[in-house]
């Protein structure tokens, strides 16, 4: 199969659903083993181009990346809704053509593919951008009308595309999330001067919860323990994080997170609502402890392997993160089975075996 996959969202920063589309490209080049053409493809400005090159290093696959100077993401936008010209006239013949949340150009043959990560957008659009809900709606409308073929990346996930967009379940197909190389318990760790210190990763957004993390480390003993926040600024009312104890490192490129999960003494993840929630599994497979969010969203990356509490309630959180130090050697043998579960070799098979069954 000559199978076209659209990488705009890697002409950002990456965050969660790059590391996704990196990782899932991994995988279906291993899966694939030579058997089929994949194309990384995306119209990006200047800037955007070189940020998903650099992406892109070291996964073997063509590349198509026309350069738009100006206004890239107007270009995406009006080639969705005006629906020409098709993108066979820009890439090629193509058997698959796997899109993005960021758009949906027309095409005349072949399977029509998407990823649906979640639907916080439709279910909670106070929590997102209104950019992000005008660009999201959109393309779930089109999703449900047009798709052969929904990658999701939960169960949970699946359940609510076929509930809410009304889509075919027999369209959805499930391809989790894979853990990077580097997530291991073995290697440097961060010391933070002598510290023990509890760690959460997330974008600084309404959806994570950090403000009630903040709260719940507020009733910890923050002399034997302090909270390192990781994440870039996000959009929305930012967490209150002025408090003793706490320190916040910004947004941290990925190849330094390991050694950040492996010097921590728990790991803390008390988002309101995720697609599949990685990050957990990224702390397991370094061998720390985890608390998340009690909210089925998370119950396939947690399994049975992490504290959950109610993420409404501080007091809940704060005991969970007590209950995750004293449990630590228990907890962290459960995780790190867990996270062995997850590779992005079994992803790639999942996309390959969803197009094959389309086809």
């Amino acid at each position: 199969m000559r199978i076209v996959v659209d990488v705009s969202p890697l002409s950002h920063v990456r965050t969660g659903v790059g590391n996704y589309i990196r990782g899932s490209l991994l995988g279906i080049v291993e899966a694939s083993a030579g058997a089929d053409e994949v194309v990384a493809f995306a119209p990006a400005s200047i800037r955007g181009k070189r940020e998903i090159v650099a992406a892109l290093d070291g996964v073997d696959l063509r590349r198509r990346l026309p350069v738009v100077p100006v206004g890239a993401h107007a270009l995406r936008t009006a080639w969705s809704r005006v629906g020409s010209p098709s993108l066979e006239r820009v890439v090629g013949p193509l058997d698959v053509f796997h899109f993005s949340d960021w758009m949906y150009p027309p095409q005349r043959s072949g399977i029509r593919s998407t990823m649906v990560h979640d639907l916080v957008p439709l279910h909670h659009p106070e929590w997102v951008h209104p950019r992000t809900r005008a660009m999201h709606g959109a393309k779930y409308r089109h999703t449900a009308e047009a798709c052969d073929v929904v990658m999701v990346n939960s169960r949970f996930t699946g359940d609510d595309v076929a509930a809410t967009l009304g889509v075919d379940p027999a369209k959805i197909h499930v391809a989790y999330p894979g853990v990077d190389p580097g997530f291991v318990p073995e290697g440097e760790r961060l010391d933070l001067d002598g510290r023990r210190y509890a760690l959460t990763v997330a974008t600084l957004e309404p959806r994570k919860n950090l403000s009630r993390l903040v709260e719940a480390y507020r009733q910890l003993d923050r002399d034997e323990l302090s909270l390192l926040v990781v994440g870039a600024a996000g959009w929305g009312d930012q967490p209150e994080l002025d408090v003793p104890g706490i320190v916040r490192l910004g947004y941290t490129p990925r190849e330094d997170l390991p050694r950040l999960y492996r010097g921590a003494s728990a790991f803390v993840y008390p988002s309101l609502f995720e697609g599949f929630g990685m990050p957990v599994v990224e702390a397991m497979a370094c061998g720390v402890p985890c608390v998340a969010s009690s909210h089925p969203s998370l119950d396939e990356a947690c399994g049975d392997a992490a504290v959950r509490a109610d993420p409404d309630d501080p007091a809940a959180i704060a005991a969970a993160i007590e209950q995750a130090l004293g449990d630590h050697d228990a907890l962290t043998a459960r995780g790190l089975e867990h996270a062995r579960r997850f590779t992005w070799l079994d992803n790639g098979r999942a996309h390959l075996t969803a197009w094959q069954a389309a086809a």
